[in-house]
């Protein structure tokens, strides 16, 4: 089993940082290349660049007054629920289709039910 992960390209885990402007404000990020390809796909499914992407994570996040003390845990945890929801079928894994496009509450809805039952 772990023969999968441990032979995999060892160049996706390795760091990389991008600098960006939010707001005005100049900020550097450092992650691993497999999460800066995942930002990149899910970006230009929206016709957004990396850096277009992450601002509107940044402002829609502290609209919804979320605590963004560690950005690059959410980046990664963007990442990983990305993924997730292609493997659940809640989104399209075809990358020329819109994430926008998605029924977001729908599928939040859907998500918040199976956690309901997984509890019980």
């Amino acid at each position: 089993m772990c023969e999968l992960f441990i032979k995999a390209d060892a160049a996706q885990w390795q760091s990389r940082t991008h600098s960006l402007r939010i707001d005005g404000v100049a900020t550097s990020i450092r992650i691993e290349n497999h999460f800066w390809d995942t930002l990149t796909e899910i970006g230009a499914r929206d016709g957004m660049s990396v850096a277009q992407l992450i601002t509107r994570l940044w402002h829609e996040a502290m609209d919804a007054d979320h605590d963004l003390g560690n950005f690059t845990s959410f980046l990664r945890v963007c990442c990983a629920r990305y993924h997730a929801l292609i493997a659940d079928g809640e989104i399209s894994a075809d990358p020329g289709v819109p994430i926008a496009g998605h029924p977001a509450q729908d599928i939040l809805m859907r998500e918040a039910a199976r956690r309901g039952l997984r509890m019980n």
